[in-house]
């Protein structure tokens, strides 16, 4: 974990305009850092909402260099490749940052400590995937807690769980409810300062660190588990051990609107009607180890792309369907969400 007084620049050259650049995306959203500037020389010398209209008045610049003389003191790999691999292109530009004075967060599965460790001198590198050594086996302990443990799951990968995840608990916290947080991925253990991350972890292991970190949060009222992948998406292994490990109480549902099918590659793959994985969820979760079934509280629907018009009927129909309470957090605020969390 970094302090949060320290000045961040965040490396997303070629990816401002793209879904590559989520981790970038995630931090200038919710980061408590000062961001002082964005590299992409595709769009320099104009800010992010200039370049691709999301609503941050944050610098963009060309180069590490410029990014240095504004001020920055960490430089954050905002980018997260296919496959999560640290391209040859990057060695240059992470070299400059790391020979004057910058640290490093970097999200990838690659050790970049081990790779440029000798080029540090006090600045430092956090690699977020490493995880610890090992974990224990799941025992379904978290059962037995006395809190509400909401898993955020979702119709696809890169839904909106993250993101969804966190505005609820932000704003649980500024209502002061007792409410933790469990980050699974690499840019929700980057905002906290730490968490499991889910994907590097062993496979047998992987349910075992998710109780280990719920069973951490035992004392909070309500614990928010960040989910990853989907059930219905044959190349995601995350969702059963957040099942098993968690043990939750409660789903909320997460879904891109305008998407019918899983995303390239498999878009061959249809998403079932949510009514439908809304029971396929709740069913899985009990066979799980689950004490009760786990009930859906709502639906987070990602209304990116169409009109508040269009994203209103599309709510609608949402709750028609499904019977729950649905709602855009980003775009129209979370009350209707934390409302039924609460109540």
């Amino acid at each position: 974990m970094f302090n949060p007084q320290k000045k961040l620049c965040i490396y997303m050259e070629g990816a401002l305009d793209n879904d590559s650049g989520k981790m970038g995306f995630g931090l200038m959203r919710f980061s408590k850092n000062p961001i002082v500037c964005v590299i992409d020389s595709k769009f320099q010398g104009k800010t992010v909402q200039e370049a691709v209209n999301l609503p941050y008045q944050i610098s963009v610049v060309g180069t590490v260099k410029e990014a240095i003389s504004k001020g920055s003191e960490v430089m954050v790999l905002g980018i997260a490749p296919s496959g999560g691999k640290f391209p040859d292109s990057w060695d240059e530009p992470v070299s400059f940052a790391l020979k004057n004075g910058l640290s490093l967060i970097n999200g990838l599965h690659d050790d970049l400590n081990a790779r440029f460790h000798h080029l540090l001198n006090g600045n430092r590198i956090w690699d977020v995937r490493k995880p610890k050594p090992s974990y224990p086996i799941a025992t379904g302990k978290a059962a037995n807690l006395n809190n509400k443990r909401i898993l955020m799951i979702g119709t696809d990968m890169a839904s909106g769980k993250m993101t969804a995840g966190l505005e609820l608990y932000a704003s649980l916290l500024k209502k002061e409810v007792n409410v933790g947080f469990v980050p699974t991925g690499q840019i929700g253990i980057t905002l906290m300062g730490s968490g499991i991350p889910l994907d590097a972890i062993k496979v047998d292991q992987a349910a075992g660190a998710v109780e280990e970190a719920v069973l951490a949060e035992s004392d909070k009222e309500i614990v928010i588990v960040e989910g990853q992948g989907s059930l219905a998406h044959p190349g995601s292994t995350a969702t059963l051990p957040l099942m098993r490990g968690a043990q939750p109480t409660h789903f909320i549902l997460c879904h891109k609107a305008a998407n019918n099918h899983l995303r390239f590659p498999v878009s061959h793959i249809p998403i079932p009607p949510l009514d439908e994985f809304v029971k396929l969820n709740e069913s899985v979760a009990k066979v799980c180890g689950s004490q009760n079934t786990a009930n859906t509280l709502g639906i987070a629907l990602n209304t990116i792309g169409l009109s508040d018009e269009e994203a209103n009927k599309k709510i609608i129909q949402v709750e028609e369907l499904t019977g729950l309470p649905t709602t855009d957090v980003v775009r129209f605020g979370v009350e209707k969400l934390i409302n039924t969390i609460l109540h």
